[in-house]
């Protein structure tokens, strides 16, 4: 059985893992941090897309369990008024979307993997690769080790060094000219209906919230901001991101600045990047997967289902053709135009936020609906995508 050195832990390594197995493809998953990441605060929505790409391979419930339904989204304009609401994109006879912690979606994930029998390995940062005489890959790692197998992976995030050894020239991530801040609060005075997502455009802003079924509301607030060195990103505490949160959106008339004050340690801040399009995405060895191959922004809310959908899909390649670089070139054929379209919506979307304070005032009500109505044309295309398993792969 040929065997795949997956480098990465976070989404799409595991989903990767698990569809590799059920193909008939062993694979270890190689972790870089000494143990799962918190995350804080953070949270996402995962589509219909990315559960029927779970689906596909069975790993759906885990993620289901330990999360919950969203159905809804209700728009307020920067004075607090309603401007509308609608379903939450998504075809009529798909899966509802859900929505979870990030650190609840890696542990269900890693958990799932680990159950089904896939050896996953931390404290294994990538620093080189090989090919051997007899066409076996080499991955060595920083702690001295090093792990053989027929084929590597990158499922090494927005910042892949499997990225960096498959093309020195790659380019490297574009800050959005955005930074992104999410928290959790048990407050009961802010919490949002059942089901539902309330997004708030504000006046140097962007804020959406929406309370699980425990009574904690997730938040997040995108604003516009210069990138952030790795030394000012460390030094920057959950209050400095509160209040940072707060005078952003202080002078709207929406709840936005009042939530983020009611929230307590559970926040982080980060960068916002994307690269529009990673020249290279594999040789006859080595593949992308994920913000390795093809990373966004988190506006459009499709990084994780993009990265689940790549690890189902490659796997059906390496299932269905003779040699690794047909199945690779396959796999690239079927979802680089899907993934770069992806990219580009998001980064549309991030440049909204990123627009001056003058530039927002002089935008009403009517822009904020359309933008909501174009987020909903996508759904035909982005949350309708669907991988038949048992379809062959030509």
């Amino acid at each position: 059985m040929a065997h795949a050195l997956i480098i990465g832990g976070g989404i799409a390594g595991p989903v990767t893992a698990m569809a590799l197995r059920r193909a008939g493809i062993d694979a270890t998953v190689h972790e870089a941090y000494p143990s799962g990441a918190d995350d804080a605060g953070a949270f996402l929505i995962l589509f219909a897309n990315g559960l029927s790409a779970l689906a596909a391979i069975d790993a759906d419930r885990p993620v289901r369990a330990c999360s919950f339904r969203s159905e809804a989204v209700e728009f307020l304009g920067d004075t607090g008024a309603a401007l509308g609401s609608r379903p939450i994109a998504g075809p009529a006879d798909g899966p509802t979307p859900r929505t979870l912690p990030r650190a609840a979606l890696h542990r269900a994930l890693r958990e799932e993997a680990v159950r089904r029998g896939i050896p996953v390995v931390h404290g294994k940062r990538l620093v080189d690769t090989a090919v051997g005489s007899h066409g076996t890959v080499t991955a060595f790692f920083a702690d001295g080790t090093r792990a053989e197998g027929d084929l590597i992976v990158g499922a090494d995030g927005i910042h892949s060094r499997t990225r960096a050894l498959l093309d020195p020239a790659a380019p490297g991530p574009r800050h959005t000219g955005q930074l992104t801040v999410s928290g959790r609060t048990r407050d009961t005075g802010h919490r949002v209906p059942p089901g539902t997502y309330r997004m708030m455009y504000g006046r140097r802003g962007f804020f959406g919230c929406t309370t699980g079924p425990d009574g904690t509301t997730y938040w997040f607030a995108n604003v516009p901001g210069a990138e952030l060195s790795a030394a000012e990103l460390a030094a920057r505490t959950p209050a400095r991101w509160r209040r940072h949160v707060v005078e952003a959106f202080a002078d709207d008339g929406t709840p936005a600045a009042a939530l983020a004050a009611a929230t307590g340690d559970d926040i982080v801040g980060l960068n916002v990047y994307d690269i529009p399009s990673v020249p290279v995405w594999h040789d006859r060895h080595t593949v992308l997967v994920g913000d390795a191959a093809h990373a966004t922004a988190p506006n459009a809310a499709q990084g994780a289902s993009m990265a689940i959908e790549d690890g189902v899909v490659l796997a059906r390649c390496l299932r269905d053709l003779p040699d690794t670089g047909r199945a690779f070139a396959a796999y690239e054929r079927l979802r680089r135009e899907r993934v770069e379209r992806v990219v580009a919506l998001s980064a549309a979307m991030a440049g909204r936020v990123a627009r001056t304070a003058e530039e927002r005032r002089e935008r009403d009500a009517g822009v904020a609906l359309g933008m909501a109505r174009d987020t909903a044309g996508t759904a035909d295309w982005l949350a309708g995508y669907r991988i038949d398993w048992d379809a062959r792969v030509h």
